[in-house]
């Protein structure tokens, strides 16, 4: 019940901001909004002080991934290009199907592909993944507390600061992404805390952990390793969907849907055409976020949060799939 309650807060502080919509994400590749970056660093500034103050006085735990040189790198970028062509995350792809938006749960589909086949691929593939650097993050780099704990505030600031600079820059009068990102914070330090559940927020696990279960690979050695944090994450995306659906029913925005405003701006309104890009979309986030060992929730907010260097650079590489890909992928004229 507690993963439910969280991934339904979860859902709920994402829908706040709109940060699960397809037009908001997709808007990020195309730089035509900024609210996704402002959220996120917002989140990790605010989020960086409160964890490590929380881990500090012993009421919480690190959970740093490891850095894993190919996957951090390739993964970041495979992922980034499938959260510019699906236009979500695995965390948000889940709000969205619960609002009614089809080519999110097309998404999902495609992600479950992703999830077996990585699966099944790992043995050929799983050198692709290294070498593996070590799990390394400001507080292991600095470990005096008397030097860690000012250098941190100092960069939790700084995150903080860039947040601000970009919303000045864009000239938005829209404010919600600062409750979302302050929202994130708060939660990603409630979730961590060893009385709750001494996990971090994330969501890209579930899909192979659900994928495996369902088409009966499981006799292998990374199910048995996904399995924990796997089920863990499927409840927390079940809240995460509950949420979707109820928000949505509540604020009367629940619409079943496959093309969105920006995806019909820029590619058309064929729904074949968006509903096999979703799916080819869905594939690919799944697949990168599993070579990097995470996702835009577990890896870049989460662990951006422990100011873990594998997760900001992870972070890095999304940003450049996610960008490259939405300068090329959507025209700026649409293709008819």
């Amino acid at each position: 019940m507690t993963p439910l309650i969280l991934g339904f807060l979860f859902g709920a502080i994402l829908q706040s901001a709109r940060l699960n919509r397809f037009d908001t994400i997709s808007g990020m590749a195309t730089l035509e909004n900024y609210t996704v970056a402002k959220a996120i660093a917002l989140a990790i500034g605010v989020g960086a002080i409160l964890l490590n103050i929380e881990i500090g006085m012993g009421l919480a735990t690190y959970h740093i991934k490891p850095f894993l040189l190919g996957g951090i790198v390739l993964g970041g970028l495979i992922f980034g290009t499938g959260m510019a062509i699906l236009g979500y995350c695995p965390g948000t792809v889940v709000i969205s199907a619960g609002e009614g938006s089809l080519d999110a749960v097309v998404g999902i589909l495609g992600g479950l592909a992703a999830g077996v086949g990585y699966t099944i691929l790992l043995p050929a593939i799983g050198s692709a993944s290294g070498p593996n650097l070590g799990t390394f993050s400001l507080h292991t780099a600095l470990g005096n507390p008397a030097v860690f704990y000012p250098v941190m505030v100092v960069g939790g600031l700084v995150f903080i600061g860039i947040a601000f600079l970009v919303h000045r820059l864009e000239r938005s009068a829209d404010k919600t992404w600062i409750f979302a990102g302050i929202g994130l914070a708060l939660l990603n330090a409630v979730v961590s805390a060893t009385a709750v559940a001494d996990h971090p927020i994330g969501a890209s696990t579930a899909f192979p952990y659900l994928a495996d279960a369902l088409c009966g690979v499981t006799d292998n050695a990374y199910f048995k390793q996904i399995t924990k944090p796997g089920h863990w994450e499927l409840i927390f995306l079940a809240g995460a969907m509950l949420s979707g659906f109820v928000i949505s029913l509540m604020r009367k925005e629940f619409k079943i849907r496959m093309i969105h405003a920006n995806w019909d701006r820029h590619k058309g309104n064929s729904w074949k055409k968006r509903a096999a890009w979703a799916f080819v979309g869905g594939f690919i986030l799944i697949f990168g976020a599993r070579m990097a060992g995470g996702c835009t929730s577990g890896h870049v907010i989460s662990g951006g949060m422990q100011l873990a260097a594998s997760s900001l650079t992870f972070a890095v590489f999304v940003f450049v799939g996610l960008l490259v890909t939405g300068r090329y992928f959507y025209p700026l004229e649409r293709v008819k």
